[in-house]
């Protein structure tokens, strides 16, 4: 988690606008006047350079509990920091910051039959969804940012 706070923090906070700094002893702003509700996954080594346009949200468990893909779907969370391990699970090989209004826009706009997605099931009943990043719309942009 440091360094995932490390990499996002660079993206919530900007260089004030000349005024701030001249008149009001501010030198950086908040991205936004409001919480940044930001969900994190960092995948196992192996899987960057198999999937390097995809990521995945958790959409079932054998619970039956609320997943992480129905509480996004359901307007939770701002962006989603989604991160891959490096071989050594140091440090993360790859990243990307996705923008979850606009996945949602996305998924309103394309809808299941015009963006690229499949499902991936494990053996302890949990499945995942995973998305390509390539055909969800280009505005808004759904990354933020990446390594």
């Amino acid at each position: 988690m440091p360094e995932v706070k490390r990499l996002i923090g660079g993206y919530l906070i900007e260089a004030a606008p000349d005024p701030y700094d001249h008149f009001q002893a501010t030198d950086l702003m908040m991205l936004e006047a409001r919480d940044m509700r930001v969900a994190a996954r960092v995948r196992r080594p192996g899987y960057a350079q198999r999937y390097p346009y995809q990521f995945t949200i958790r959409s079932q468990v054998s619970s039956g509990a609320q997943t992480e893909l129905s509480k996004i779907v359901n307007g939770n969370g701002d962006w989603m920091f989604y991160g891959h391990s490096n071989a050594a699970q140091t440090g993360l090989e790859s990243w990307k910051l996705i923008d979850l209004r606009a996945f949602r826009a996305g998924l309103i706009r394309k809808g299941s039959s015009g963006l690229s997605w499949g499902r991936k099931s494990n053996a302890d009943g949990t499945q995942f969804t995973w998305f390509d990043v390539r055909s969800f719309p280009s505005d808004p942009p759904l990354v933020v940012a990446s390594s």
